[in-house]
């Protein structure tokens, strides 16, 4: 079998697992765009009059505008807060020897594993005490503390990668720790950087259980938002699926904005020299 004829095979598999893959996100978008009546047909039918009706319903008149904000406020507050602190501990970390490293790694993975069911209700008592229900600082706090063990695991990796002969050079260069972190270290894994981020914005922005805990009507995220869009009434079929599909689009933008960044992170330390 010559290559050409792999290459097509490669490709039509590659289009067959993309396909599947996107199945459920293209079957949302179809019944977005019908009726009800359409949309609870037993067979697939594209002969159907389609209808922007309910994506118009969600951007204006179920608050979704609202949640949204409220998402992106808790997302970026704890990418940046994440990111800050848990690359400053990553690269700390790095620079430690593997005996004194490796506990902190463990225990730091040890609270990754923890299920969020066991962290909701400490987090909510907390937040309780403190008269932080319904509240920002409340909610991005708590993305932060189960989202900083993945940071602090991955850019860990990342500052894995660079040469030790790097730090070595800085110093004689008269750089101090801070100096080597913020001038050497952190512009050769900016890639990971991305990575991190976004994976973290994933993470926040997707969150169900401790926003459904911890926010209130004024802080209430997409998730919990959408949600209450199901009923009874056959109507919010297609309603849920326009909103589905409303809450994918600003993470379908970043990522095409920022593809070339997130190829670049992505593929560090893929290739030694």
């Amino acid at each position: 079998m010559n290559r050409p004829v792999n290459q097509i095979i490669l490709i039509a598999l590659l289009a067959g697992y993309t396909l599947l893959s996107l199945s459920p996100i293209l079957w949302a978008a179809l019944i977005s765009i019908k009726q009800p009546i359409d949309a609870f047909m037993p067979t697939l039918s594209l002969d159907f009059e389609p209808t922007l009706e309910f994506h118009w319903q969600v951007w204006t008149e179920q608050g979704f505008v609202t949640y949204l904000r409220n998402s992106v406020i808790v997302a970026v507050s704890t990418v940046l807060i994440s990111l800050s602190f848990g690359t400053m501990a990553a690269y700390q970390l790095t620079r430690m020897s593997a005996a004194g490293s490796r506990p902190l790694l463990l225990g730091i993975l040890g609270m990754r594993m923890f299920p969020h069911i066991l962290l909701a209700l400490p987090f909510f008592v907390i937040a309780q005490t403190l008269d932080m229900i319904d509240s920002f600082p409340a909610l991005i706090l708590s993305m932060v503390a189960i989202n900083q063990p993945f940071t602090i695991w991955l850019m860990r990796s990342f500052f894995a990668d660079v040469p030790k002969e790097i730090y070595e050079a800085a110093a004689i260069d008269g750089c101090n720790a801070w100096q080597t972190f913020y001038r050497v270290a952190l512009p050769i894994v900016k890639p990971g950087l991305w990575v991190a981020a976004l994976f973290s914005l994933l993470l926040a922005y997707n969150e169900f259980l401790f926003a459904l805990v911890l926010s209130g009507p004024n802080t209430r995220t997409l998730p919990v938002g959408i949600s209450e869009y199901g009923a009874e009434d056959i109507t919010y079929w297609s309603l849920s699926a326009a909103a589905a599909i409303g809450i994918t689009l600003p993470i379908v933008i970043f990522m095409v904005l920022l593809q070339r960044h997130l190829v670049r992170g992505l593929s560090m330390g893929a290739v030694k020299g």
